[in-house]
């Protein structure tokens, strides 16, 4: 895949970009800044940014403002934010306008190069890929009143599975059991979070956001 990188830390932007011509993809830029980031997807129309969350010149939330704009001008262009830190509102605010193609994981993701490549294809494929330890702490959080303290454990499970963008049949294959038995939960999930009859939008997702708003 064709690939624009940003990340203010010089190592880490080498290291990544080594990486992922390692695995063949062609990095056509590898930028420092928020500005600059959007430069260069202007300029070369890759199909996958990489951004930091913090980056230049404020050091707060510019690589996801950088990335929101992206989506908003070049909305075929699929995004992938790291973070240091666990931000459930930047996940949120990242999956809450378009959900395809986007992705946010934690920087110690990285060094798991399985997991990030994983989620750099799942993400450039179209689809969603959260860190499961945003997940996690979201969903240990949710012990709480109703609809979100309604789930069960193995409900939660698949909870957790569906967040990180697995598919029904590799949710089913993870946690050893059927795809029937994934079916039934998910639906499940869906009934106690008031979301089995919405239509028009992805019910995944607004089960993950129901969980990241909370």
């Amino acid at each position: 895949m064709r690939l624009v990188l940003a990340e203010d830390s010089t190592l880490l932007r080498e290291g990544l970009t080594r990486l992922l011509a390692d695995e063949d993809h062609e990095v056509l830029a590898a930028v420092g800044t928020a500005a600059h980031l959007v430069e260069a997807v202007e300029r070369s129309r890759p199909d996958v940014v990489v951004t930091d969350v913090r980056m230049p010149p404020t050091h707060t939330d510019d690589g996801l403002r950088a990335a929101l704009e992206i989506r908003r001008r070049w909305p075929d262009t699929s995004v992938l934010v790291l973070s240091q830190y666990v931000e459930r509102r930047y996940a949120a605010r990242l999956l809450a306008d378009r959900p395809e193609g986007v992705g946010y994981l934690l920087k110690d993701r990285v060094a798991q190069v399985d997991d990030f490549l994983d989620a750099l294809d799942r993400v450039a494929a179209g689809g969603t890929a959260l860190d499961p330890e945003v997940v996690r702490q979201v969903v240990a959080g949710s012990e709480r009143p109703e609809p979100l303290g309604r789930l069960t454990p193995r409900e939660r499970d698949v909870l957790h599975e569906m967040a990180q963008g697995h598919t029904n049949l590799a949710i089913a294959q993870r946690l050893h059991v059927s795809q029937s038995a994934v079916e039934k939960h998910v639906n499940g999930i869906f009934d106690k979070l008031d979301l089995a009859h919405t239509t028009g939008y992805s019910r995944r997702i607004l089960a993950i956001l129901r969980y990241l708003d909370t």
